[in-house]
């Protein structure tokens, strides 16, 4: 009698069978899944049987953009106003032939770079792995005019750029020859890190001319003299008045004149 009527009940089962959704499945999947892992694992919680629509997005980070970033660390230094007349120092006798290169990368916030320096950072960082394991590498080196903006002032740099140095090493009667600097500007939203290792791979520096100007960092007027510092100072300081106060000050003015 119990045979008769399972048989009876097979095709009610079967027809529900076919109503169940094919989501609700899933999900018992899922949950039989999830209860037998967890009972292999001591301790481990077991997940809520709510919707699938309730689980939490996690937001899981780029491996690659963070394995560039931890690699950019370690071969990238810091300049900053307190170490770069240590750290940017002429060639030494050694070197062949006679010049060392470095290539700085110049970035900035949300105050010097309008929160737009983002993207050209990410693929600097990508580059750098390349740049550094290339045939004679060049030092590298990062400005951020967020956080040495007197020093970025001082050279009248912009981000996001590069500047590609050549700095030679003292002749014999102590003089030292001019330092080839190029400044050349990066696009913030389609710049590449192919691009940036072109600059030494392939020598792409060399379609920029080097700078000879006011601002040079090194063989400029206002290095040599030793103003360029204390103006870089004098720049960030005006920048830190309120545009409301520089309007007070010239009312003021005007009127004193009239």
């Amino acid at each position: 009698m119990r045979v008769e009527t399972i048989l009876l009940a097979l095709p009610a089962l079967a027809a529900a069978q076919q109503q169940i959704p094919l989501m609700d499945q899933l999900k018992d999947l899922y949950a039989q899944a999830t209860d037998a892992v967890s009972s292999l694992i001591p301790g481990a919680a077991k997940p809520s049987s709510a919707p699938y629509a309730s689980m939490p997005s996690v937001s899981v980070p780029n491996p690659i953009d963070a394995g560039a970033s931890v690699i950019a660390d370690a071969a990238v230094q810091r300049l900053t106003l307190e170490n770069h007349k240590t750290l940017l120092v002429p060639g030494s006798a050694t070197a062949n032939p006679g010049l060392e290169e470095w290539m700085v990368f110049v970035t900035g916030g949300n105050k010097t770079c309008f929160g737009l320096c983002r993207h050209a950072e990410t693929e600097w960082n990508k580059s750098t792995a390349l740049v550094a394991s290339s045939r004679n590498a060049p030092h590298l080196a990062m400005l951020d005019c967020e956080t040495d903006p007197v020093l970025c002032n001082a050279w009248a740099l912009g981000p996001p750029s590069l500047i590609h140095m050549f700095l030679p090493q003292p002749l014999p009667d102590q003089t030292t020859p001019a330092t080839t600097v190029r400044s050349i500007p990066l696009n913030r939203t389609s710049v590449t890190a192919e691009e940036i290792t072109a600059i030494h791979t392939e020598e792409k520096y060399k379609q920029s001319e080097p700078y000879e100007g006011l601002w040079h960092p090194f063989d400029g007027p206002l290095a040599k003299t030793g103003v360029n510092i204390p103006l870089g100072w004098a720049i960030w300081g005006f920048s830190q008045v309120p545009s409301w106060m520089i309007m007070v000050g010239v009312s003021f003015f005007s009127r004193s004149i009239m």
